[in-house]
C-alpha cells in the first residue's frame, strides 16, 4: 500500500468512525432517556383497549407495574379484557364508553379519578377501519371516522387536560398509522381522519411542552393484531377482505402486535415526538416526503388492481362475515392466530368449555 492509498482511506476511515459513534450517542441517549421514566402505580388510560393493540399494550403496561384503564363500548368484550388482564396479574378497571361521545367520556374520566385518581398517561388508541372503493363509501362513512379518530382523542384530551395542566405533567399518545401520512387506496375515510389525527397531535405536543405535558405521535404500519375481522368491509366485501387480511398477515409486510406495543411503551418513556413502527412503512412515509407525485402515481397503479364497485354496494359487512377460499388461508394464518389471541372474536362454544 503506497501512501496515497493511505491518505485516500483516512478520511473514509474517520467518516466511518465518526458516524458509528453518531449512532452509539445517539442509541445511548435513547435509553438514558427510557430509563428517567416508569410506569409503576401510573394510572394509564386506553380507549379501544378491549382488543387488539390497545389489548396487547395493556397487558405490557401491567407487567411495568401500571394500573390500567381500558375502555371500549361493547361491555362483553371489555370484561372478557378485563378478566385477561387481572388473571396477569393487573389492576384494571374496565368502562364500558363511547368515546365518540363526549358527555359519555366525561362520565368515564370522573369513574376513573373515583377509582384510581389522576390519569397520567392517556392513550388514544380507539379506531374504526372501513375498506372499499370511494364510489361504494358515503358521508356517513367519513363522519364516523373523523368522529371517532379526531372528535374522540379531542374529548379525551380535553377531558384530562386541566389536571395534567394544574400537576404540570402528564403523557398523551395519539395512535395514527401510515394511513396519516400516506393516504391508501380504498381507506379514504380511515386515512383522512388519520391524517386528521396527526395534525392535531403535532399542534398539541408543541403547545403543551410549556405545561410539562408530552404528546407522541405513534404511526403503525401494518400488524397483526386481527382488526380484520371487525372491520367494516364495502362493494365486493369477500374479495375486499381477501387482499386486506392478507396484507394484515404476511411476516415480512406486517410485524406483531407485541412488538409494536412495546416500541410504543419505549417512546412513551422516551417522550419522543412521533414514531413510524415497521422498516416497510419507514420507507414508505419517507419515500412520499421526497416523491409525493411517483407516489400517488404508484397508488393509482396499485388501485387499478383492487376490487371494483359492486357486491353488497354502501351496505358493510365485518370482516368475519366476508371470509373467502383465500381468506382465512395458510396466508393468513399469522393473522389469525393474533385475532385469537387478541379478543378479536369470540367462539360461544369456548365460553363452554
Amino acid at each position: 500500500m503506497n501512501i496515497m492509498d493511505i491518505k485516500y482511506q483516512n478520511p473514509i476511515v474517520l467518516a466511518v468512525i465518526a458516524i458509528g459513534v453518531f449512532f452509539l450517542i445517539q442509541a445511548i441517549g435513547r435509553w438514558w432517556r427510557e430509563q428517567q421514566y416508569s410506569f409503576k402505580a401510573k394510572t394509564v388510560m386506553i380507549t379501544g383497549g378491549s382488543r387488539g393493540l390497545g389489548l396487547v399494550i395493556a397487558r405490557q403496561l401491567i407487567k411495568q407495574g401500571a394500573r390500567v384503564v381500558i375502555c371500549a363500548r361493547n361491555a362483553e368484550e371489555l370484561q372478557r379484557a378485563r378478566m385477561d388482564l387481572e388473571q396477569r396479574g393487573g389492576e384494571v378497571l374496565a368502562v364500558p364508553c363511547d368515546v365518540t361521545d363526549e358527555f359519555e367520556v366525561k362520565q368515564t374520566i370522573r369513574i376513573v379519578r373515583d377509582r384510581f385518581g389522576e390519569i397520567d398517561v392517556l392513550i388514544n388508541n380507539a379506531g374504526i377501519i372501513q375498506v372499499g372503493p370511494i364510489a361504494e363509501m358515503t358521508l356517513d362513512d367519513f363522519e364516523q371516522a373523523i368522529k371517532t379518530h379526531f372528535w374522540a382523542p379531542l374529548y379525551t384530551t380535553f377531558a384530562v387536560l386541566p389536571q395534567m395542566r394544574q400537576r404540570g405533567e402528564g403523557r398523551i399518545v395519539n395512535i395514527s398509522s401510515i394511513g396519516g401520512k400516506v393516504s391508501v387506496p380504498h381507506l379514504l375515510p380511515y386515512s383522512a381522519s388519520k391524517f386528521a389525527l396527526v395534525g392535531l397531535s403535532e399542534g398539541m405536543r408543541a403547545e403543551l411542552a410549556k405545561d410539562g405535558i408530552v404528546v407522541t405521535t405513534i404511526c403503525p404500519g401494518l400488524m397483526r393484531t386481527g382488526s380484520a375481522y371487525n372491520a367494516y368491509f364495502k362493494g365486493n366485501n369477500r374479495q375486499e377482505y381477501t387482499w386486506f387480511s392478507i396484507s394484515d398477515s404476511l411476516p415480512i409486510l406486517s410485524m406483531s402486535a407485541e412488538s409494536a406495543a412495546n416500541q410504543i411503551i419505549s417512546a412513551i418513556k422516551r417522550g419522543d415526538a412521533e414514531v413510524v413502527l415497521s422498516i416497510p412503512a419507514q420507507i414508505g412515509v419517507k419515500f412520499h416526503a421526497l416523491f409525493p407525485g411517483f407516489t400517488s402515481t404508484i397508488l393509482s397503479w396499485v388501485n387499478r388492481f383492487l376490487p371494483e364497485a359492486g357486491g353488497i354496494g354502501s351496505d358493510r359487512a365485518q370482516g368475519k362475515d366476508s371470509t373467502s377460499s383465500f381468506s382465512p388461508s395458510a396466508l393468513t394464518t399469522l393473522g389469525d392466530k393474533a385475532a385469537q389471541q387478541n379478543n378479536q372474536f369470540f367462539e360461544e362454544k369456548s365460553e363452554m368449555t
